[in-house]
């Protein structure tokens, strides 16, 4: 009986919850103790955790020969990180140094934070920004999901026939469509609607510019 493929979910459940912790170490001390080698330490231990994630998602494909929810979930878990994850970061590492500034009383921003924090007041700018974002994950979504086609179907004829007829998008399961099992097509599915979703709002920081 293999432990870790009995337990892989409950695995990576506790990587994440750890991964969460690295980061609110990271914060208390940076922001509370000073101690900015020390909460460096805490980033390298987030990088490490999301590398075993990377590997515990292999290990499961290479026992099991097939991919799952579970590896799918690693992978956008892993995307997201490198990619909107560390914006996100940095916006909370900024947000969190106004807030913890104004508790203790001292100046925790520098004049760059403020030039972003004007910049993120920009209607043009904010614009512009979404747009970006918007491109990033229609590559994101193309290429993934590309993937899974290629890995569902057998030919190139065959993915254009599915490209020509999506009348599959209302089938239940992956049976007669081009994802390779029913958690690739559910996943892919739902994040169809959610990049469609995504889309449409980033664009309309463009369309509808803020006043």
């Amino acid at each position: 009986m293999d432990v870790i493929l009995d337990y892989n979910w409950e695995l990576f459940i506790s990587i994440e919850v750890l991964s969460l912790g690295s980061l609110i170490l990271f914060g208390i001390f940076r922001y509370f103790f000073k101690k900015t080698r020390y909460s460096l330490m805490f980033i390298f231990l987030f990088l490490f955790l999301l590398i075993i994630e990377g590997l515990l998602g292999l290990y499961v494909y290479r026992q099991t020969g097939e991919i799952s929810t579970f590896q799918i979930v690693i992978i956008i878990f892993i995307i997201y990180a490198f990619t909107f994850g560390i914006l996100d970061f940095i916006k909370l590492d900024r947000w969190m140094r106004k807030k913890i500034g104004k508790l203790r009383g001292v100046e925790l921003l520098t004049d760059k934070d403020y030039e972003i924090i004007e910049k993120n007041n920009n209607p043009k700018y904010i614009a512009k920004k979404y747009r970006v974002s918007s491109y990033i994950h229609l590559v994101l979504f193309i290429t993934v999901q590309a993937i899974l086609w290629v890995i569902g179907t057998e030919s190139l004829a065959e993915i254009k026939m599915y490209l020509s007829d999506f009348s599959w998008l209302g089938n239940e399961n992956a049976k007669g469509s081009p994802y390779p099992n029913d958690a690739a097509f559910a996943i892919g599915v739902i994040w169809g609607i959610v990049f469609i979703a995504d889309f449409i709002y980033s664009w309309s920081y463009t369309l509808f510019p803020k006043k």
